[in-house]
């Protein structure tokens, strides 16, 4: 019976260990997909921070984040309009929001700053 018991205890140590790991390991990079909203730095080609969110805030270059719609997604990247010019972002950042998935800011960047939600970008190991 005890023999039985210590199983038990290590593999619901190890599936929490996996589940743990696989959660951190997909921090870097938000689900974006065609029709989504997001708020996106307004600096067009200009500005290379890249950064993204699901809600209103400012960049990492200090502009305000200006709102608009993902046309599409592809090889990594994230499509959308600016004054009917396209751009393009990477959905993987080097920065993201320390939230995790509670706050739903889902902020991602190529560069320090703060997230949407006012919290410090938190860079990725």
């Amino acid at each position: 019976m005890r023999k039985a018991v210590m199983m038990l205890i290590t593999l619901v140590f190890l599936i929490t260990s996996v589940t743990v790991f696989a959660q951190e390991k997909g921090e870097t990079k938000q689900q974006f997909k065609a029709g989504d909203t997001i708020f996106v730095c307004q600096c067009g080609k200009a500005c290379n921070c890249g950064t993204m969110s699901y809600k209103a805030g400012n960049c990492g270059c200090g502009k305000e984040l200006i709102k608009t719609t993902v046309t599409r997604t592809e090889n990594g990247r994230v499509f959308y309009k600016l004054d009917e010019k396209e751009f393009s972002a990477p959905s993987t950042g080097r920065y993201i929001c320390p939230c995790g998935t509670g706050c739903g800011c889902g902020t991602v960047s190529q560069k320090p700053g703060k997230c949407a939600c006012g919290k410090q970008l938190k860079k990725v190991e």
